[in-house]
């Protein structure tokens, strides 16, 4: 039995929305430093400072449960191999967008169970908003201390079709599957924020032709199955976690209405 509930997710949207206190300290201040990671990614004194925060609080909230982030991704898979739940947290998704300040970063934390997103937390710092999932239960934004309202993916495409795409990543897969699909609007979004604009019917669709890791995806994973939408690989699997020591997903897409046949168009 899942361990989600919606007193869970009010914590853990706490914990988000703090993290994000934490990040627009230091977006607000001067000079934003970066040093390079191993992977050549950027990484900052706000990733770090996000990733104590939560890392902290989190084993505070369910010392049982380990926590895996991307800041402290060092756990062998032998180990976590054997975890029947974990926590799954990017401190800070879209680090070259909060370089750039374009506000397009989040804080994203999720619980997975079984190799799957169980409930999730999208916190938009710049925004002071979050988007909140529990699949099989539902999905919710909440903006600030206002009350959380109930989102859904839309139940039918637009015309033209709203395709939402990586503001850092694009290449030639993309635009085939562009040509393919016909008309359509494509609007360049940085992180987890094109997941959401799924969830709450505000896109169509969000193929992804490009490397991404779990930590990434996660916690907007769980948004967009509690607002009634899917997460596929190219092959219609489901996107699963924690299954091998590599941390990079598939290619995947995203969708809300279910009136096309999205797979089809990618492949």
């Amino acid at each position: 039995m899942s361990t989600a509930s919606r007193e869970l997710l009010d914590a853990v949207s706490g914990i988000a929305r703090r993290a994000g206190e934490e990040i627009l300290e230091v977006y607000e201040g001067g000079e934003i430093l970066t040093t390079a990671k191993a992977d050549d990614s950027p990484l900052t004194v706000a990733d770090l400072r996000a990733h104590r925060l939560i890392e902290d609080e989190l084993q505070a909230l369910t010392p049982e449960i380990p926590v895996l982030s991307e800041e402290s991704a060092t756990t062998p898979f032998g180990e976590r191999a054997r975890w029947q739940r974990y926590w799954l947290v990017d401190p800070l998704d879209g680090t070259k967008e909060f370089v750039s300040r374009n506000g397009q970063f989040t804080v994203n934390i999720a619980l997975i169970e079984a190799h799957a997103p169980v409930l999730g937390v999208v916190h938009v710092p710049v925004r002071d908003t979050s988007y909140q999932g529990i699949p099989g239960m539902g999905a919710w934004r909440s903006a600030a201390a206002a009350a959380a309202v109930a989102i859904r993916v839309s139940a039918h495409s637009a015309n033209p079709v709203r395709v939402v795409g990586s503001r850092s990543h694009r290449g030639d897969s993309l635009d085939a599957f562009l040509a393919r699909l016909g008309p359509h609007e494509l609007v360049p979004v940085g992180s987890s924020l094109k997941f959401c604009m799924v969830a709450e019917g505000a896109a169509d669709v969000y193929p992804r032709l490009g490397p991404t890791s779990e930590w990434d995806t996660a916690a907007a994973h769980a948004v967009v199955l509690g607002a009634g939408g899917g997460v596929e690989t190219l092959e219609g699997a489901a996107l699963r976690y924690n299954t091998r020591a590599e941390v990079l997903n598939p290619f995947f897409v995203v969708f809300g209405p279910t009136d096309r046949d999205w797979l089809a168009l990618l492949r």
